[in-house]
């Protein structure tokens, strides 16, 4: 009985924090992006509409999965909804030095930004990576979600479809 309440007390301080975080505005942390300029994370926008932050690492297959699936149908979904995805690359060290190389070689058109202590990362509550934030064109946090199945990036596109027909 003790380790149910355990549990629950667990899950419930968990869903208080994920859900506080939906709704709300995206916190200011410096980071640089793939060509040195630093970036305010506060002032992240698509000019009033959605955008995506996806935090990765290139240790993380299923990340570099999910950004290559994205890839092969961004050009369509910015064509259809003007939606922006930024990449946040959690690579540390020597690391954080392959990010560049890597994201030209696979032609990723996303914007790149450096988080190389994972800054950002916590301060936007995100434990694991996987994982994806959608931000409505207000700069609110609608969704967040970690993990990643072949294949969602097709809920990903749903989502913000909703968000712009709003």
């Amino acid at each position: 009985m003790l380790l149910s309440m355990k549990k629950l007390f667990v899950l419930s301080v968990l869903s208080i924090i994920y859900f506080a975080n939906i709704n709300c505005q995206i916190p200011s942390v410096k980071l640089k992006n793939i060509d040195g300029k630093t970036i305010d994370t506060a002032k992240l926008n698509n000019d009033g509409k959605p955008f995506i932050i996806s935090f990765f690492a290139l240790w993380c297959k299923p990340c570099l999965r999910e950004l290559s699936a994205i890839h092969d149908v961004y050009a369509d979904w910015q064509d259809e909804t003007g939606v922006k995805l930024i990449a946040i690359s959690g690579d540390q060290g020597q690391d954080s030095y392959k990010v560049a190389p890597h994201v030209n070689g696979n032609g990723w058109e996303y914007e790149i930004l450096l988080d190389p202590n994972n800054e950002f990362r916590r301060a936007m509550g995100v434990s694991t990576i996987p994982a994806i934030i959608i931000i409505d064109g207000k700069g609110k946090i609608v969704s967040v979600r970690t993990g990643y199945t072949d294949g969602s990036e097709k809920h990903l596109i749903e989502e913000i479809r909703k968000l712009i027909m709003k």
